[in-house]
């Protein structure tokens, strides 16, 4: 599975490059959209680095584009059937936090990825990351913790959460095993 992380991260490091050109922006350009250093994005455009879920998220953004929408992009496939061997699987370098894109289709409203959040993890989302999606999060196993703004919400195997307005999101898993999750999203 490492090989087949680090080849969806040199398309995904490519497909950024793309998305900054073809809009004609610089570094410096692509820097005050999205708020992410230029330093950075010219690291993460050469591969040197695998962005964070955060970082990937204020790119996406900054292009109009959620974080699965930029992720097909830079898988570049379109089919109906979606073969786990195919799927693109994805680890944030700070968190562990392990991303699998289940289904993506430009031309289909939902999206389904699972998650898989190590112990003691945590990743706190912008409201940027959701206003152009609907979304609900449904727990696999173990515990997860989200904090949407001051509320919080603790949930077990089989809970589901459905999500409010944009809102800054933080994703916690505050126990010693790791936990599984369904996100199912959904444009708006």
């Amino acid at each position: 599975m490492d090989q087949l992380i680090d080849d969806f991260s040199t398309r995904l490091a490519r497909r950024i490059l793309l998305e900054r050109e073809s809009r004609g922006w610089s570094l410096a350009d692509l820097a005050d959209q999205s708020g992410v250093s230029k330093a950075t994005i010219s690291k993460i455009e050469r591969a040197e680095v695998s962005p964070t879920a955060v970082i990937l998220v204020k790119l996406a953004s900054a292009f109009d584009l959620t974080l699965a929408g930029l992720m097909l992009r830079a898988e570049a496939r379109a089919e109906r059937l979606s073969r786990a061997d195919d799927q693109p699987v994805w680890r944030d370098p700070d968190t562990g936090y392990l991303r699998r894109q289940i289904f993506l289709r430009p031309d289909h409203p939902i999206e389904l990825v699972t998650v898989e959040m190590p112990a003691k993890a945590s990743l706190t989302l912008p409201a940027s990351s959701y206003i152009h999606i609907r979304q609900l999060v449904w727990v696999q196993s173990g515990r997860l913790t989200i904090t949407e703004g001051t509320e919080r919400h603790v949930l077990g195997p089989g809970d589901c959460l459905g999500f409010g307005p944009p809102i800054d999101t933080t994703f916690a898993n505050e126990t010693d095993a790791p936990c599984v999750y369904v996100v199912a999203l959904a444009r708006s």
